[in-house]
């Protein structure tokens, strides 16, 4: 059997690679508690699709005689498996002092969002309804919460959110960047998002995380709510935790490409932005802003000559 070329650099690789963990410590976590799964909280958070969208998802075939013991065994079963991911991930945004007080707290995370359930399913019925009210070529909801990518990246957005508020950031994370990875839609977790949410094509869009965003709110493909700038300490770092995204105030649509930046940015209720618009002041409520070559217009909509709008998604 012929030598590896590896055979002979064997021994001083080893070392050279182990000296390079024992000089760069903050990119290895050696005798530390091991990272929660990243398999595990995709499991988790399909199995909570099936909680959340019964008879749509998994391979159990639900009756009325049975639906009762399948979501009493879902929520045992979810109960357990969120409070160990979530316990994993305390651990290690945090080390734990006390691990049974950390296992106690993951346990109480766990329920306190698994009581969140019915309202999340309030929220994502009506976000159903906007996209089927907001698509023409929509040809049932089943259709929607089945196939589109743009549902896909809302649910999860509203799953991760609540975990978010629950003081769970790396799980959020976790479950917003696989959403991300399949549907090309980045939505931050800590993002605000009203009612009646609707992404059309969903593709290329990016909603940063001090994002705000109202009631009846429609999207199309490529849109970027961003950030404009990211202010730095003395010591050249990013400050974290101020306002950085826009505001999007109710009943504003904003068609493909368009860019958004800036933490004071605020977009009023009614304004139609078009499409490869790129703004970073605020504008007025019931405007209609659409790019003519290199130039941005606000146009009061009462004085449009036709109610077309000045670009359109496919349907």
């Amino acid at each position: 059997m012929m030598n590896s070329p590896l055979d002979k650099d064997l021994s001083r690789l080893t070392e050279d690679i182990l000296a390079s963990y024992h000089k760069e410590k903050k990119t290895q976590r050696i005798g530390e508690m091991f990272l929660p799964s990243r398999a595990q909280i995709v499991d988790i958070l399909e199995r909570i699709r099936q909680m959340l969208f019964p008879g749509y998802f998994g391979h159990k075939e639900l009756t009325k005689q049975n639906i009762q013991f399948h979501i009493g065994n879902l929520l045992s079963q979810l109960g357990r498996d969120l409070t160990d991911q979530i316990y994993k991930c305390l651990c290690a945004s945090s080390p734990c002092r006390e691990l049974e007080q950390c296992r106690k707290k993951a346990g109480k995370i766990s329920h306190g969002f698994l009581l969140k359930v019915p309202r999340i399913r309030e929220n994502l019925a009506l976000d159903a309804q906007a996209f089927y009210d907001g698509d023409p070529a929509a040809k049932s909801i089943d259709e929607i919460i089945y196939s589109y990518p743009g549902f896909y990246a809302v649910t999860v957005y509203r799953i991760a959110h609540e975990l978010i508020k629950l003081s769970v950031p790396l799980m959020s994370r976790i479950m917003s960047e696989h959403a991300h990875s399949i549907t090309g839609t980045d939505i931050h977790p800590g993002a605000k998002i009203g009612k009646r949410f609707f992404i059309d094509h969903a593709t290329g869009v990016v909603i940063g995380e001090t994002t705000e965003i109202g009631d009846n709110v429609k999207i199309y493909q490529g849109v970027t709510l961003g950030a404009r700038s990211f202010p730095k300490d003395e010591r050249g770092r990013v400050i974290k935790g101020i306002k950085r995204h826009p505001t999007i105030e109710d009943q504003v649509t904003i068609y493909p490409n368009a860019t958004i930046l800036g933490g004071k940015t605020v977009i009023g209720k009614g304004v139609t932005i078009g499409g490869n618009a790129y703004i970073t002041e605020s504008v007025a409520p019931d405007t209609l802003v659409k790019r003519e070559g290199a130039q941005v217009q606000v146009l009061q909509k009462r004085k449009r000559k036709s109610s077309k709008s000045p670009t359109s998604g496919a349907g």
